[in-house]
Formats: C-alpha cells, sequence, structure tokens
C-alpha cells in the first residue's frame, strides 16, 4: 500500500505523488536545455525539488537526445572553506551517482586514474572536461544542496563551472542547473580568500535563468489526497479537503503530514471505513505543531538569525516593516517562510507556520512560568472568563515584569508572556489562535476551551503615540463580529517610558464597544 510521503523524494511505487514534471513548466525548461543555457532550480526545503530533478534525469535519458545526470552534492558541506576536500567531496559523488544512474564507471576511473592529483582549483573542470568528451551525446549535469557549501568551496564550484562554461557543448556540460532553498542572487559568500564577501551572481553571472518550484494549487492539493480514496476507497470530506487546503496554502511538506498523520498514525484514520473529517484534520494539526516535527522545528530554528527577526517581530506586533532591506524580504520568501498576498501584501505563509511561529518564539516565556493552579475552572471543568481575568491580572501584577526578559523579540514580549500563560490555561484541552498583520497594529488571539470561545486584541502603547483605547475598540468590534461574539477583551500593554511599575499599573474595567459589545479593558 502507497502512503504520503514526508522524508526525502518521491517514489511512485510507495507514495502518493503528482507527476513531478508536472509541477514546472516542462517545455520552458526543455528549451533552456535546447538553448544551452545555465540555470537554477529553487524552492524552501522539502517541496519536491529533488523529485523534479530527478524525474528530469530519467526523461531527458529515456528520449536519449541527451546524457543527464543527477549529483546530490551535500556531502561536501563538512568540508567548509577546504577546498581540496570539497572537491575531492563533489567528484566521489560524480562518480558514485554515474554509476549508479548511467551504469558509467568514467568518471569514478578519471579521478582514480590520476584525477586525484589535479590542483582543486580546477579538479572539477578537468572532471567534467573528460566526460563530456567521452561521449557524442550532449551532457546535462543537475547539481542539488548546492547552497549547502560554504566559503571557498562553493567559489571554487562556482568559477569552475563558470571557466568550462565556453567549452560546452563538446568539452563541458551543455546545460548545467544549480538547485537549492535560495536564489543564486541571495548568495552572501564569506571566504577567507577574498576581503568581503562575494555575492552569487557575480560569482556566477553565466546564469541565464531562477526557476522557483511552487507550492501545489488548491486543485493538486485535491488531487493528492485523491490518490490515497483511489487506493483505499476511504473519502475525504468536502470539509477536511477545505481545511487542508486552508492550513496549509499548499506547502507540499504539510499537506502530505496532514493526511498521513490523519490516514496512518490516528486509530480513527485507519479505520478505512470512516472518511477522514474535518475533526481528524485539525487533530493532525495540533500533533504537529504541538511537536514540533523536523520540518516545523528546522523553520523555527530560522527565527534566531537576525534578518528573519527583523521582519517577523515587526509583523507579529503588527507594525510596519520600516527600512528592512528588499534581501530580507527575498530571503523569507525563499525560505518559504511568508508569501507575497495579493491583496494583503507580506505575509506567513500559511496558517500552520502563523500558528508555529508565536508558539516557538513563546516557548522559553512558558518554560520560565511558575507553577500556577487553575483556578479559572468551574467545579465541572469548563472555563469561567471571570476567573481567567482575575488569574491573569494577579500573574501579571507578579511575574509579568521578570518574565518580560526572558522573551526572545523584546518588541512583542508582553505578547509572548501573556501567550506562555494562555498555554498554561488551555493545556492541550483548547486552542489557542493567533491572527496578524503588517500594519495592523495589534495581534488577536482567539481562545477556545470546551463550549467557551474567548476573543482577545492585544495592542502596545508607545511613547508618543496616543492611547490605543478607542482605536482598540473600533478593531476588537471588527475581529469579534467575525468570531460570532459579544463580549472580549481588549488589553492594552503600556511600554512607555517613565510608568509606575507593572505591579502598580494593572488593571481592568469593562466597558461598552461602538458597537454595544461589552469589552473587558486590561491595562498591563
Amino acid at each position: 500500500m502507497r502512503f504520503f510521503n514526508t522524508e526525502g523524494p518521491i517514489r511512485p511505487q510507495d507514495h502518493y505523488c503528482l507527476p513531478p514534471l508536472g509541477r514546472w513548466d516542462l517545455e520552458a525548461v526543455l528549451e533552456l536545455i535546447e538553448q544551452k543555457k545555465y540555470f537554477l532550480l529553487h524552492a524552501p526545503r522539502q517541496t519536491g525539488k529533488t523529485s523534479c530533478l530527478l524525474a528530469l534525469m530519467a526523461y531527458l535519458n529515456h528520449e536519449g537526445r541527451y546524457r543527464a545526470l543527477y549529483t546530490n552534492l551535500e556531502t561536501a558541506q563538512t568540508a567548509r572553506e577546504d577546498v581540496d576536500r570539497g572537491m575531492a567531496a563533489m567528484c566521489s559523488a560524480l562518480g558514485r551517482s554515474a554509476r549508479l544512474y548511467l551504469q558509467d564507471g568514467r568518471l569514478a576511473d578519471w579521478y582514480r586514474d590520476g584525477g586525484a592529483q589535479v590542483p582543486a582549483d580546477e579538479r572539477l573542470l578537468r572532471l567534467l572536461e573528460s566526460w563530456a568528451a567521452a561521449d557524442p551525446r550532449p551532457a546535462v549535469l543537475l547539481l542539488d544542496e548546492v547552497d549547502a557549501l560554504v566559503g571557498d568551496t562553493l567559489v571554487s564550484l562556482l568559477r569552475q563551472l563558470r571557466a568550462g562554461y565556453t567549452q560546452r557543448p563538446d568539452h563541458f556540460p551543455q546545460t548545467v542547473v544549480l538547485c537549492g532553498v535560495r536564489d543564486l542572487r541571495d548568495y552572501r559568500i564569506h571566504a577567507r580568500s577574498e576581503a568581503s564577501p562575494i555575492t552569487g551572481g557575480s560569482a556566477f553571472n553565466i546564469k541565464a535563468k531562477s526557476l522557483r518550484l511552487g507550492d501545489f494549487s488548491a486543485a493538486e492539493t485535491t488531487a493528492l489526497l485523491a490518490e490515497h480514496t483511489k487506493e483505499t476507497g476511504q473519502p475525504f470530506t468536502p470539509e477536511a479537503l477545505a481545511r487542508v487546503w486552508d492550513l496549509t496554502r499548499g506547502q507540499p511538506w504539510l499537506v502530505n503530514a496532514l493526511a498521513y498523520h490523519a490516514c496512518f498514525e490516528m486509530r480513527e484514520g485507519r479505520d478505512r471505513t470512516r472518511p477522514i473529517t474535518v475533526d481528524l484534520i485539525d487533530e493532525a494539526k495540533e500533533y504537529l505543531i504541538v511537536n514540533r516535527v523536523t520540518h516545523l522545528d528546522q523553520l523555527a530554528d530560522k527565527l534566531r538569525e537576525e534578518r528573519v527577526r527583523r521582519i517577523i517581530e515587526p509583523m507579529l506586533a503588527g507594525t510596519a516593516l520600516g527600512q528592512v532591506p528588499a534581501d530580507d524580504i527575498d530571503y523569507l520568501l525563499d525560505l518559504g517562510l511568508c508569501r507575497m498576498d495579493p491583496g494583503r501584501g507580506l505575509t506567513i505563509a500559511n496558517p500552520i507556520y502563523r500558528e508555529v511561529l508565536p508558539r516557538v518564539l513563546a516557548y522559553t516565556p512558558q518554560a520560565s512560568l511558575p507553577q500556577i493552579s487553575p483556578t479559572w475552572l468551574d467545579p465541572d471543568g469548563t472555563l469561567n472568563p471571570l476567573r481567567l481575568l482575575d488569574a491573569f491580572l494577579a500573574f501579571w501584577r507578579r511575574h509579568g515584569q521578570p518574565l518580560l526578559g526572558s522573551a526572545p523579540y523584546h518588541e512583542i514580549a508582553p505578547h509572548l508572556v501573556l501567550m506562555a500563560f494562555l498555554h498554561r490555561v488551555v493545556n492541550g484541552d483548547g486552542t489557542l489562535e493567533r491572527e496578524y498583520a503588517i500594519g495592523a497594529g495589534r495581534m488577536d488571539l482567539c481562545l477556545r476551551y470546551g463550549p467557551l470561545t474567548l476573543g482577545m486584541e492585544l495592542k502596545v502603547w508607545r511613547d508618543g503615540a496616543p492611547d490605543p483605547l478607542a482605536e482598540g475598540l473600533e478593531q476588537l468590534d471588527g475581529y469579534l463580529a467575525g468570531l460570532g461574539l459579544d463580549t472580549g477583551w481588549l488589553v492594552i500593554f503600556d511600554r512607555r517610558s517613565g510608568q509606575p511599575p507593572i505591579a502598580e499599573r494593572t488593571g481592568s474595567r469593562e466597558v461598552t464597544s461602538p458597537a454595544g459589545r461589552r469589552i473587558e479593558v486590561v491595562r498591563a
């Protein structure tokens, strides 16, 4: 039985999949090869790049006009700045790949019979010269994980490929495809041999084009899930299909991971007589987020980078980006962390990522929380919002100030501490949903616990700005209307300088919003 794949390239005999060559413009790719172009394929991790390259190799070799060879260069990453070690690892990888995919031992033989003694700065060039000249069919070289290489090793690779470019197609590969997470323009190569960083574009100015492998469309997402139904007879309800698309926006790994967990790991989902429902998809989503599976953990690790923080922090705070470099935005787009929405501009790529980012950032404050008795629960186990308010005010007065220092993003430290507290409240028995956007000036939270739904809006009062109360009440009216609620919380964090201690200025009062809703205004 086939299954949804979440590890490595697809194998059609084992995995549900979409035809890899259908995920990009094959006609355009073949035209680039025909024109002897060198080009790039880039996309976020675990979106199907390797599967597409392997499928292209198989297609070209079956067609017979070219010799196509796929090689993963990741083993050369550990060489770092050691060009000799790096070239040795790359040449070895090329030799192994040629034996495996083409049953061609000439690359390995060349290296064994003296090639290893060629100076590292021209070793790859000479190897590819020999291989290209040994067969009348033009060679096409598909190099994966190029951006895993570091410093002088990467510079040497790019410059040797550039040096051989004029010899194609008789004495060098007719086409070379470089594949990685980022576009070559985003490479900032810090090499010991150079006084300043080298840009990828200057080191490899023979690039004709950069192709980006996109996420699944809504139709492709549905088509992939339908593969499971065809094989097992188990349907996804229309609501479940829509939820998978809504949660993932077609990010391939997330689509597969949600479906795999719902269909193969959950007891209810393994019963093929039962359809996959929206509730199962939501449970699978919570599992992926709470357990910080590898893909999401790798994504979260990027939050430590300064160029990521410069964008994510104001997005979470709802403030304008300011003068962030365009390269930083491109970097987040290439990582797949953000996307450009035609109606909203720069936004987090999908709702699951939007949920993961603040959870990760609130993890340290949450781990720093003292023991808190669940005084917010009624005797029957339901959550009482008035008791919750009292518990939060007491918590904030006592622990707010010291916990602010544990938050990794200073500008949104109060938001993160509040979310850490609320995560302790839900504790696996409820959910905490978040909405935020550039320029909105706020973060919205929706706490769901049993029959209770509580909508909150978080605002920050900064130096030189007016009291955000009036604006916050109006904005909260709109948010609560979307949730179908007539009550909610407006939490205003006063970050102005010269304020009394948190314990003295924290309090709440009930007001009526412009739309007539009862709002608890919390000032903290």
